[in-house]
């Protein structure tokens, strides 16, 4: 079974009097399938467009039902696949799969002639689809009763639904076809040529098709002027049936077969040796729908090209833009079918839509929201780092790029970058992209990535973003995929002009297990280290965590703490913590004399007198060691030690 050529569907399909009732019937079945003319079959000789007419239904029943499960297959495939299944044991499987199709298209019925095994395999197949109501539409150059040898059953069911034919296109009809088929390949010719090739009769459409090929040569290659008055010259006042190859793809490999044919001879006559393949190449990936820009220009050359290397290079491009397109189908099928990915000229551009497209469906990680730039205090021991983050906002992408932020951990790292991206999303809006993860998450999406085998999926999700921010990368040092797959992406974003920002525990020259290629990358921009709060910074780091305690500290409380010499930030919010639970604890204010004591372990009884055997007594003839408050809380009243 294979999947429909994207280029067969109704809106390229010529209607006229030979085929009308045809394309009705047609049209009727993909609309409804199972529901009327069941089966359907269509029969004409070679080259009237009876394939394009099955596909065509396929293509707009999916449209109508995308959850509708469509095979297509010629005999000869369904033959090669049935005997390949009994051969390997899994004929169950290969009858149930077939069994679950709500729309067969089975194409040159023909060919079934004299297989009686397959005839039979056939009738318990067809028998099956239609006890279930599933549609089935059949092709053959002849209806059912002219095909020898077949079973009477068949032949039967065949004819059960509904029989109609393509007949030979009548000239309005040849005329439409062949603007059709120019306005497919971007070809033109002066006015009267089109309708000189129409009045040539012809048996088929295949027929007309490779005068016109003949006539895109000899204007394209051969640097002939095609008008009205020479058309019937260069086509030898007729048009040859062209020569039955074996097929290669079915009709389409005839139709092909006899363009090359066409452009051979032409090009033989006018063209060097290099320029024949250059154009024999054009003409079979123009055959297949895809542009052929870059071999064109070749033509243009005045010196012949490594035509082994021109080729190569276009086969390589068209491999990739398939497995774009297969990629794109997972998630929008429109995408997929459009010509951005039948065009080598616009690889890049059939990459970047697929990367935004997955990027889109599963975006990255994103910053936290729980850090604000407003709530980021500043000191001369982050200043640097601080005026960096904020040229980063102001110019994404247009300064410090990358830009590395390290210091030791809790001075602020993770706060401040989470906080650039949140800044940065706001501006924009939340147009921009933001990817905010960490070194460790990134290094297990990667192996997640590499045993569920979506590993290009995961990569999309990156590559897609504006800005990207990775805290704690040196976490990926040491690790061989990671770096790699680091490597190409910080490339990717940094080449397109989008904004990495880094942070680490150490500069780049220090961490050990970096590659130098990252390494000589993340000190290409601009390197600032974070160092612990400074006295300035302490001060306003202290008086906020205060006020967040709801604590209303006075001058000497703040002056006192600041005065300390801490490592991080967050030492700073843990000891505003540990001083307003020990002063909740004692009953008292947080107070510069009472922190004093708590911090360096010289705790005495509260500031005021207490009364003891009806006496006032002054807490400083208390022995701290051996009081015993008086507290009304008898489970209270004990107490070693007030930390």
């Amino acid at each position: 079974m294979v999947d429909l050529d994207p280029r067969y569907r109704f809106e390229s399909y010529v209607v006229g009097s030979a085929n009308r009732l045809a394309v009705s019937a047609a049209r009727a079945v993909a609309q409804a399938p199972g529901s009327a003319y069941n089966p359907l079959f269509i029969y004409s000789s070679s080259g009237l467009g009876k394939t394009h007419l099955m596909l065509a239904i396929g293509h707009l029943a999916r449209q109508l039902q995308p959850e509708l499960d469509v095979e297509y297959s010629t005999v000869d495939e369904f033959v090669d696949e049935l005997t390949n299944a009994v051969s390997s044991g899994t004929i169950d499987r290969f009858k149930h799969r077939l069994q679950g199709v709500g729309l067969l298209l089975l194409d040159d019925v023909q060919f079934l002639a004299g297989r009686q095994e397959t005839q039979s395999e056939m009738l318990r197949l067809f028998n099956a689809l239609q006890r279930s109501g599933k549609q089935v539409v059949l092709t053959s150059d002849r209806p059912p009763a002219e095909i020898a040898d077949l079973d009477e059953r068949l032949i039967t069911r065949f004819s059960g639904g509904l029989v109609v034919d393509v007949g030979v296109p009548d000239y309005e009809t040849r005329v439409a076809i062949l603007r059709k088929k120019c306005e497919e390949r971007g070809v033109q010719f002066e006015a009267g040529v089109l309708d000189e090739v129409a009045r040539i009769k012809s048996g088929n459409v295949r027929e007309l098709e490779g005068a016109l090929n003949r006539l895109v040569a000899c204007q394209a290659l051969g640097g002939t002027a095609v008008t009205a008055r020479n058309v019937r010259e260069l086509l030898g006042d007729r048009i040859e049936t062209p020569v039955r190859a074996t097929p290669v793809g079915g009709a389409r490999g005839e139709e092909f077969a006899s363009f090359l044919a066409d452009v051979r001879e032409v090009v033989a006559q006018h063209i060097e040796t290099w320029r024949v393949r250059v154009g024999e190449a054009m003409a079979r990936w123009r055959e297949l729908g895809y542009k052929t820009g870059p071999l064109e220009r070749a033509l243009q050359a005045s010196e012949a090209p490594d035509v082994d290397a021109l080729l190569s290079e276009q086969e390589s491009v068209v491999a990739r833009l398939q497995s774009l397109a297969q990629e794109a189908a997972k998630y929008d099928a429109a995408l997929a079918a459009s010509e951005l990915f039948f065009d080598p000229d616009r690889l890049s551009e059939a990459e970047m839509a697929v990367v935004r497209l997955v990027g889109g469906a599963e975006p990255p990680p994103g910053p936290s929201l729980a850090y604000s730039r407003a709530e980021f205090e500043v000191g001369p021991s982050n200043q640097l780092a601080v005026h960096a983050a904020d040229t980063v906002i102001e110019e994404p992408g247009k300064k410090y790029n990358p830009l590395f932020v390290y210091g030791s951990a809790g001075v602020g790292k993770t706060h401040l970058l989470n906080a650039l991206g949140n800044e940065l999303l706001a501006m924009s809006g939340e147009a921009m992209l933001v990817a905010c993860t960490d070194g460790q998450r990134f290094v297990d999406e990667l192996i997640a990535a590499l045993q569920e085998g979506t590993i290009e999926r995961w990569r999309a999700r990156y590559r897609v973003v504006d800005v990207l921010i990775i805290d704690d990368v040196h976490l990926c040092a040491g690790k061989e995929r990671s770096q790699e797959e680091l490597f190409h992406l910080f490339n990717s974003l940094y080449s397109a002009g989008r904004q990495i920002v880094l942070s680490a525990d150490r500069a780049p020259k220090a961490i050990e297990g970096l590659e130098e290629r990252l390494r000589s990358r993340f000190e290409g921009g601009l390197v600032v280290e974070m160092q612990p709060p400074d006295h300035v910074l302490r001060e306003k780091l202290f008086a906020r965590h205060l006020a967040t305690a709801r604590e209303r500290p006075d001058r000497a409380l703040v002056d006192y703490l600041a005065s300390r010499s801490v490592g991080s930030v967050a030492e700073i919010a843990a000891t505003v913590e540990r001083l307003v639970k020990a002063a909740e604890v004692v009953g008292v204010p947080l107070t510069a004399s009472f922190a004093r004591k708590e911090l360096e372990g010289s705790i005495s009884a509260p500031a005021a007198a207490r009364v003891i055997d009806g006496r006032a007594v002054d807490e400083l003839f208390l022995d701290e060691e051996k009081v015993i408050w008086d507290w009304p809380d008898v489970a209270g009243r004990a107490i070693e030690e007030f930390r």
